[in-house]
C-alpha cells in the first residue's frame, strides 16, 4: 500500500490535480510489487514551504513523500525520483532544484482494521 503526498507552494487547479493523481498512479509501478490499485495520493497546495531561508520569493517549491509497506531497492527509488520530479516540474513549472522527494519504508501498515 503506497502513499504519495505532494505539498507545494503553488495553487493547483482541478485539472492539474487530476493529472498528478493519474501520473503518480502510473509511476508507482516503478517500485516492484506496487500498483495504482493500492495507491493513496494526497495533494496539498498553497503550503507555506521554505527553502534556503526563503519561501515563495525563490519561486515555487514542492516536497513529495513516498511511503511504502515493505522495502524497495535503490535503483527503483532513483527511477521513481526522476519520474516524479519530471511530472511535477513539467506540469507545475517548478524548477527541479526546488523539488525534494523523501522515501519511507515501514514493516507495518494498517488497513481495514488490521495490519498487513
Amino acid at each position: 500500500m503506497p502513499f504519495i503526498n505532494l505539498r507545494t507552494t503553488k495553487k493547483l487547479e482541478e485539472q492539474e490535480k487530476t493529472y498528478l493523481k493519474n501520473e503518480f498512479g502510473k509511476s508507482i509501478s516503478i517500485l516492484p510489487g506496487k500498483s495504482e490499485e493500492w495507491l493513496m495520493v494526497s495533494l496539498v497546495d498553497q503550503c507555506s514551504l521554505y527553502f534556503q531561508g526563503q519561501g515563495k520569493e525563490i519561486n515555487d517549491i514542492a516536497f513529495i513523500e513516498v511511503k511504502i509497506y515493505g522495502k524497495s531497492d535503490e535503483e527503483s527509488y532513483d527511477k521513481l525520483t526522476e519520474k516524479l520530479t519530471d511530472i511535477v516540474s513539467k506540469k507545475l513549472s517548478i524548477d527541479p532544484m526546488n523539488i525534494y522527494v523523501e522515501y519511507e519504508e515501514t514493516p507495518y501498515w494498517g488497513f481495514n482494521g488490521s495490519n498487513f
